[in-house]
């Protein structure tokens, strides 16, 4: 599987096990398993909402707030949810 981010939240999608799933049961690979299930947006939230839930996991991961805001404000924009 080539190395895709999920279209929400720019997480990795390093594994087939954290892709999301259509409608259907297929498996989704714009979108991870947090946010995307049964073909619909897990959580309905506005972009700089995401943001500040990412710089809170990116942060437990040890990267410093302002590095991860710094790129969650320069990532989601790109993404295909928030186009």
């Amino acid at each position: 599987m080539e190395m895709n981010i999920c279209q929400s939240c720019a997480m990795p999608l390093e594994k087939e096990t954290l892709l999301g799933t259509n409608k259907d049961g297929s498996k989704n690979e714009e979108y991870c398993i947090y946010c995307y299930e049964n073909g619909e947006f897990k959580q309905d939230m506005e972009m700089n909402d995401m943001a500040d839930l990412c710089v809170k996991f990116m942060k437990e991961e040890g990267m410093e707030e302002s590095k991860a805001r710094d790129i969650m404000n320069s990532t989601l924009p790109t993404l295909k949810r928030w186009r």
